[in-house]
């Protein structure tokens, strides 16, 4: 996946809980980020990392946010390690 199509699938998913009244709430909570940021960061892709390290905290949220965008769950993973910081790190 090139990194122009992960940040797309990442702004679908960022534009998903924008829309998720109960879920939003836990996100802004758990990354610190406020309304501001929200408008001001979207189009970041260490800020869509940050959405995407946080839906695949939940398996749950994985599926929701793959049904209403589109996206399927297996790529949610592939999306997190094609954007800026995703890269896993091998320690051996």
């Amino acid at each position: 996946m090139s990194p122009d199509v992960a940040e797309t699938h990442a702004a679908r998913v960022f534009a998903w809980l924008v829309g998720q009244e109960e879920l939003l709430p836990i996100f802004m909570g758990a990354s610190g980020a406020s309304l501001d940021d929200l408008k001001t960061h979207s189009g970041d892709p260490s800020f869509l990392g940050s959405v995407m390290d946080f839906i695949l905290m939940d398996d749950a949220w994985v599926i929701d946010a793959a049904a209403g965008t589109g996206i399927k769950p297996e790529d949610m993973m592939l999306i997190r390690g094609t954007l800026a910081g995703g890269e896993q790190v091998h320690w051996t």
